[in-house]
Formats: structure tokens, sequence, C-alpha cells
């Protein structure tokens, strides 16, 4: 059963996990968009708010961050940098390090005197110096390094022959795709496989739009699915880990508490030297309980999970319980 509340009197009491969450849904329906924005926008919810920042650090910070080490030590194949983007590497590293340390001064520090750094994180207790553009300056190299820093999973498009390539990134929380296979490839290519966007010929816009981008432009825009436990790794390299899930969580007494909604929040920055597009992709999961702690979220979604197209359940993976999941939050 659905857990009801006064918002007036609950919201501020709603742990930070809540009150933080990026709800996507404004409407009672979901279609395919780009719903792109400027980025570093402050974004009222009836929860809270989220994404007055580039990069979030949140109550998860550390835990994540030992997760992606535990899938990088399992599969190296997760990070990975074709030659030509090393400057790109560096371009990223010396474009986020100062923005978090401006957003979190209380935390993290960074100086630079011409290409050499000094990077403070007191979470980690880190205090290192290294120097821009020699990759033997930091341990295991500038793109893992981080990847240590950062919750967000890092993409690098090269632009060139009028297009997007996908060669570099680091990636370790995919959501059902799998970066190994999709390195070297086109946006277009990378985006084929899903439902209605070129009907729509939403990918060509989004891919015209994005090469448009001026050196030092940030934008960003929301994506969502759904997850069985709190497991942000469910890349197709271990489908055979969390898929069978997927077969059984609508009929376990658990659901509300172990289906958890997933939101992407990617941003997208053309970097201000090298002209490459930066895409970070930052991974949120909220169990249905919590949601329901919302009142205006659990009707929408419990809407938007009713009204879904069955080609977009499908191709989202959520089709076996979405209704479960949408009886439940709207049976409250």
């Amino acid at each position: 059963m659905s857990i009801t509340v006064d918002k007036a009197t609950d919201t501020a009491s709603l742990p930070d996990r809540i009150r933080r969450f990026p709800f996507p849904f404004r409407e009672d329906i979901y279609r395919y968009s780009a719903n792109v924005e400027p980025a570093n926008k402050n974004v009222s919810t009836d929860a809270g708010a989220w994404g007055k920042g580039l990069i979030d650090i949140d109550e998860f910070y550390l835990e994540e961050l030992a997760d992606r080490e535990r899938i990088l030590t399992r599969d190296p194949s997760r990070s990975q940098v074709l030659p030509h983007m090393k400057p790109a590497v560096w371009d990223t590293i010396a474009t986020l390090l100062p923005s978090m340390a401006e957003e979190n001064p209380e935390i993290m520090s960074f100086q630079r005197e011409g290409n050499h750094c000094r990077w403070h994180n007191r979470l980690q207790n880190l205090d290192i110096e290294f120097t821009i553009g020699d990759d033997d300056s930091l341990p295991m190299g500038p793109l893992r390094f981080l990847g240590t820093q950062i919750q967000d999973d890092i993409v690098l498009l090269d632009i060139r022959d009028n297009t997007m390539w996908l060669d570099a990134g680091l990636v370790s929380f995919a959501a059902d795709w799998s970066f190994g296979f999709d390195v070297g490839m086109s946006f277009l290519e990378i985006h084929h496989p899903v439902p209605r966007l070129k009907e729509e010929n939403i990918i060509q816009r989004a891919e015209q739009f994005l090469m448009r981008l001026q050196p030092g432009e940030q934008f960003r825009r929301t994506n969502w699915t759904m997850t069985v436990g709190r497991r942000l790794d469910t890349s197709t390299e271990t489908y055979q880990e969390w898929g069978p899930d997927r077969g059984t969580i609508a009929t376990d007494p658990d659901m509300p508490d172990k289906l958890h909604l997933r939101v992407e929040v990617q941003h997208l920055v053309r970097l201000p030297h090298t002209g490459t597009l930066l895409f970070l992709i930052r991974s949120y999961l909220l169990p249905l309980r919590d949601i329901a702690r919302v009142p205006t979220w659990r009707e929408k979604f419990g809407n938007v999970l009713a009204e879904l197209p069955e080609d977009m359940a499908e191709y989202k993976g959520i089709i076996r319980y979405r209704k479960a999941a949408s009886d439940w939050l709207l049976a409250g």
C-alpha cells in the first residue's frame, strides 16, 4: 500500500535523497524529446530542488566511487581513450576540477600555475599535484583519476566529418548498453536502436544542436528508466547478474522497496580548448516507496507508466513489471 502524506508538512522533513532527486516528469505522459536546457540552473520540485551546479556531490559519493573502482578493476575496458583524444581528457580535467572547487569550497580546492596544478579533496583526504598534459603525473592516468573524483560517467565525442564520434570515455554505470561496444561509433549509430527517434528526427536535430555549441557552453537534459535494486551497473556486460530480476519483480511483495526509478542528468559541455563535446551522465536511483512520499510524484509516475506505449516500455526493459508498478503507485 502506498504512503500518502500532507505535502505541506512532509516536504521539509524528507531526506536529502528525495529532496535532491531530479524527478523528470512534468506531465502525466512521456514521449522522447531532446528536452535540452541551459545547465547550472536550479530546478524546483514538489520535494525540493536540484541542478544548481555542474557536478553534484551527494551522500552516496564515497559509496558510488568505491563501486566504480570494483567495476573497473573487474573490467578495465569500461575506460578507453583513443590516442587522438588525450588532449580532450586533459581539457576535461582542467574544466571540471575548478568548477567542483568553486561549487564546493568547503571540501575541495584547485590551484593552477601554468600547467602545474594542485587538487585537494577533503572527502578523500587527497592532496595531489600534477601537470596538465603529463599522463604520468596522475595515478592510473588522467581519465581514470577523474573517475575517482566524480560520480558521473564520462563520454567524450570527437567532432569530425560533420558528425560526432564516441572516441573516449569512462562508463561504469551504463543503463542497458555497452560502452566497450559503442567506442568508435558515430552519434547516429549509437542511437539507432531507440524506437521512434528516427521517425521523429530527434537524434538528427540533437546532433546538429550539439555540434553548434560554442566552446565553454554547457547544457543538460534528463533521461529515465527503471532498475531492480540499488544497482548502478546495469550494463549489457553484466546482464546475467541483473536481467533475470525483471521477470520476477512484479510479483515480489517487496517490489516498492526494490524497484527504483532511475534518472540520468546528462550534461553537455563543449570543452573550451579542444572543442570536444563532453557528455557527463549522472545516475540517480529512488525506490517506489520514496516516490510515494511525494503525492504529485506518485500520481505522475503512475500515470506515465500506465500510458507509456508498448514499444517504448519494451525498449526501456520495463514491459514485464510496469503495470504492477503503476497499479501500486495509483492505489494510494
